[in-house]
């Protein structure tokens, strides 16, 4: 009896070792089916960023040219859908003081800058990014990125430190890291962070 005892125990180590080796087998297949997938993900938004390889993640490329003009030449030209309209509002309004320098645009270059960014805004996207800043935002309006919920959200393990280094200098500083955010890609796979 005894030995008839220890026969199924043994064999039911051996099932569970095989079953248990089998599983890995499978789990580490998967994984490597999933590796292929994204990099051929990555070979698809190539330098050309074309808009059948943009996902619904991605935000639509700025193409004003009086907007990229206007706000590029001193800044990374944001894409309007990173901000609610309410929040481009207050920064047109607030050229004056636009933090910490003054812009001056003709009253023409203004109008065709503030139609481009409430047309083009957060709350009239339908990019999976937006909508979740949108979500995060509630009411609020706020007058800079780096202060919507979500993205704070996502960058919250970047240290103070990074955040200081030079070619970094501030969050506000999306092209630094996000290596595809003029292409409106914001996706982590994209993500370079500067050493210096």
């Amino acid at each position: 009896m005894k030995k008839m005892n220890n026969v199924i125990l043994g064999l039911a180590v051996f099932l569970m070792l095989i079953s248990g080796a089998l599983y890995a087998a499978m789990a580490d297949h998967d994984k490597h089916g999933e590796k292929k997938s994204h990099q051929e993900s990555d070979e698809n938004h190539g330098d050309d960023h074309g808009s059948k390889h943009r996902g619904k993640n991605a935000l639509n490329l700025v193409n004003n040219a009086v907007y990229k003009e206007a706000c590029g030449a001193c800044h990374f030209a944001y894409q309007p859908e990173l901000l609610p309209a309410a929040s481009w509002e207050k920064i047109i309004a607030g050229l004056g003081d636009h933090f910490g320098e003054q812009v001056t645009l003709s009253p023409e270059a203004q109008s065709a800058v503030a139609t481009y960014l409430a047309a083009n805004s957060a709350n009239s996207s339908s990019a999976k990014r937006a909508v979740k800043m949108m979500k995060s935002l509630g009411n609020q309006a706020p007058l800079r990125i780096s202060e919507i919920p979500y993205i704070r959200e996502k960058h919250h393990e970047i240290s103070p430190e990074v955040l200081k280094r030079k070619s970094v200098g501030s969050l506000s500083n999306c092209a630094a890291c996000h290596r595809t955010a003029e292409a409106g890609i914001y996706d982590d796979d994209n993500v370079l962070i500067p050493q210096q």
